[in-house]
C-alpha cells in the first residue's frame, strides 16, 4: 500500500464515515479517485487533510466531508446528467462521474482546468467535459440538468443557473449569504418551483465571481 492510499482510506474512515456519510456508492467513489491526482504538485503531500485547500488565486478544492455529504445529498443516479459550477481541480467532477452518466466541469481558470484535465487522463475517465467559460452563467447548451453541484460556496445562486436544473432536479451548493459559516443546502426543482433545504453547516470558501447579490436570494 503507498502513502497516498493509506491517507484515502484514513479519509474515508476518519472523515467521512464518523459525518454521517453512509452512501455506500458515494464512499466508493471517494475510494476509486485519487486527490493526491487533483491538486498542484507543492499540495500533494497534504492532499487528503481534513480542510478546504488553497489554490492560489482566491480558489479551493473543498475539504472531502463537505463535498461527500453534498453528493450524498444530490441522490445521484446512474443515468443523471451533472453540471459542476466552478470546477477548478476537477476533483468534484471526477467523483461525480463514478456516479453519473456525464458531467460538465464549468471553469474559467485555464491552469485549474489544465491539472483537472490531466487528472482525469489519469483516471481514464471520459464522461466529464471541462468547459472554460464564466461560472456565473452556467452552461445552457447542456441543460437542463438533474444535477448541478457548486465546488465552492456563493452567496446566492444566480438566476440562470437555477433555470438549468431540470424537473425533479437536485443543485447542492454551501449558501454564506453573510460572513461566518455557510449552509450547505438541498435545492429540488418541481414544476418550474425550487424549493431549499439546509442539511449542515460549511465553512467553505466563497467561489470568487458568487459574492455578490445575483437575481434571486433564498
Amino acid at each position: 500500500m503507498t502513502v497516498y492510499e493509506g491517507a484515502r482510506i484514513h479519509m474515508i474512515e476518519s472523515q467521512l464515515r464518523p459525518n454521517k456519510v453512509t452512501d455506500e456508492r458515494v464512499i466508493a467513489a471517494f475510494a476509486q479517485i485519487r486527490r493526491e491526482a487533483f491538486v498542484p504538485a507543492r499540495l500533494r503531500g497534504v492532499a487528503y487533510v481534513d480542510e478546504d485547500l488553497p489554490l492560489g488565486g482566491g480558489r479551493y478544492l473543498m475539504q472531502p466531508m463537505v463535498a461527500a455529504r453534498l453528493l450524498q445529498a444530490a441522490m445521484v443516479m446512474p443515468r443523471d446528467t451533472a453540471l459542476v459550477v466552478g470546477a477548478g481541480v476537477g476533483y468534484e467532477a471526477a467523483l461525480l462521474a463514478q456516479l453519473a452518466r456525464s458531467v460538465v466541469a464549468l471553469e474559467e481558470d485555464a491552469e485549474l482546468a489544465r491539472i483537472g484535465r490531466s487528472a482525469l487522463v489519469d483516471h481514464r475517465i471520459g464522461s466529464v467535459s471541462y468547459i472554460e467559460e464564466a461560472a456565473r452563467l452556467g452552461y445552457r447548451q447542456r441543460a437542463p440538468y438533474d444535477v448541478i453541484l457548486f465546488a465552492g460556496a456563493v452567496a446566492s445562486v444566480p438566476a440562470e443557473i437555477g433555470s438549468q436544473l431540470g424537473e425533479s432536479g437536485r443543485m447542492v451548493v454551501v449558501l454564506r449569504q453573510r460572513p461566518g459559516v455557510g449552509r450547505a443546502s438541498l435545492i429540488t426543482q418541481a414544476g418550474g418551483v425550487l424549493a431549499q433545504r439546509v442539511i449542515f453547516d460549511a465553512a467553505t470558501p466563497l467561489l470568487p465571481g458568487f459574492v455578490a447579490k445575483p437575481a434571486f436570494v433564498f
